[in-house]
């Protein structure tokens, strides 16, 4: 069942009434997203989320920017053991050295997915050919919390160097950038959003 908030929008439940959760829900979670950069990004981000909640994550998503040079692979692929301490010391971020050092393995994974091809964008979307899966689930209950394609990408995303790419983060991943739209039938962003995914 989808909860309808003060604006009189039935919503998916899991927002509740957080001004910055709602906004996440209606303007991004879900929406289809085919640029690389913005994609490793995401995935980086939902690598910190491992064992936290999203808003955790989103709340301090500005200072991730910021301390991980706005999520620039380049960059990030060359941090040294000194920037990696100058990162477990700011109170902004996750701080978690796995993690951290997580980042700059996914990094180097992702330039030498660019550069040896298909391109990271292509590399994900081509487990869905290139178009979102729209579900068409009532409950959260009917919501899985991995899928085949999920497992398949992360065992890919794993072999290429990748960490923290588990199938459940790769598939809470999938949700946030609309390879599937899994958006309750009666939330009022599902037929949005299952349009957003028909490429031309």
């Amino acid at each position: 069942m989808s909860a309808v908030h003060a604006d009189g929008l039935p919503r998916c439940p899991w927002p509740r009434q957080d001004p910055l959760y709602v906004a996440y829900h209606d303007e991004e979670w879900g929406v289809p997203e085919w640029d690389d950069r913005a994609l490793f990004e995401k995935l980086v981000l939902d690598g910190f989320q491992a064992g936290l909640s999203w808003i955790t994550i989103l709340r301090k998503r500005d200072n991730f920017r910021r301390a991980f040079d706005d999520f620039q692979p380049e960059k990030i692929a060359r941090y040294t053991p000194n920037k990696i301490e100058r990162l477990m010391q700011d109170a902004g971020i996750v701080r978690n050295r796995a993690k951290i050092e997580g980042a700059v393995l996914s990094a180097r994974g992702y330039l030498d997915t660019m550069a040896k091809g298909p391109g990271f964008s292509a590399l994900l979307w081509d487990f869905l050919d290139g178009q979102p899966k729209v579900n068409n689930f009532r409950s959260i209950k009917q919501v899985p919390a991995e899928t085949d394609i999920s497992r398949k990408m992360s065992k890919e995303l794993i072999g290429r160097g990748f960490k923290f790419v588990g199938p459940t983060i790769v598939y809470a991943f999938m949700q946030a950038v609309g390879m599937v739209n899994d958006h309750l039938v009666t939330c009022y962003r599902h037929k949005a959003v299952a349009k957003l995914g028909m490429r031309k």
